[in-house]
């Protein structure tokens, strides 16, 4: 049974304009398939470009928090608004980062009795705040994150990340996003030995 990606037409690869194309070939290029949120969203050309611009400066950047970490963020906040296509998505995403294939469905359904530290704790108690209760942050929240060594700098960096998957998880769910069957495996078997 062949299920659509989304709700919305998806267009062929060779009818999307230059830049969006060219993205979405690199990224084929480099995981081996093309994830289903590039063709679903590449509906809006110019809302893509905005996306997937945000996306890459949350996600991609240097800073206080390592790359695991923010897809942490992403998986609890995205697991709380069940979003199934961020949970699948970066759930694998987050496996491959951490090297750990238990993590993202313990993030993913309550992050409280998972296997991280007590900073990664705090990291995402403070995104769950942002996520639903942002109109109750306070200097309290930001002090208990600076007694875990995390910088204002990564304060922002992990409520911005919440809010962005806050956008990120709505329009999954408003499109119907199907994760590719890709996603499921990824991380969760070590990687094959040459030799």
């Amino acid at each position: 049974m062949v299920h659509p990606i989304s709700r919305y037409p998806v267009s062929r690869l060779e009818d999307l304009p230059d830049d969006i194309r060219n993205r979405i070939l690199a990224v084929q290029e480099k995981s081996g398939f093309v994830p289903n949120v590039f063709l679903a969203l590449a509906h809006r050309p110019a809302e893509f470009r905005a996306f997937f611009a945000y996306h890459d400066a949350l996600m991609e950047k240097a800073g206080g928090l390592s790359k695991a970490e923010r897809e942490m963020i992403v998986v609890a906040t995205s697991g709380a608004n069940q979003c199934q296509y961020c949970v699948v998505a970066h759930g694998a995403i987050l496996r491959v980062r951490a090297k750990n294939p238990l993590i993202a469905d313990q993030i993913a359904i309550n992050y409280r009795k998972s296997d991280i530290t007590a900073r990664q704790m705090a990291m995402l108690d403070f995104a769950w705040k942002v996520a639903f209760e942002a109109y109750a942050i306070n200097e309290a929240d930001f002090q208990a994150l600076r007694g875990h060594a995390f910088s204002d700098e990564d304060i922002w960096d992990i409520g911005a990340i919440a809010a962005f998957f806050a956008l990120s998880n709505r329009m999954a769910n408003l499109t119907g996003m199907r994760p590719n069957d890709e996603f499921y495996l990824m991380g969760r078997l070590p990687a094959k030995q040459s030799g």
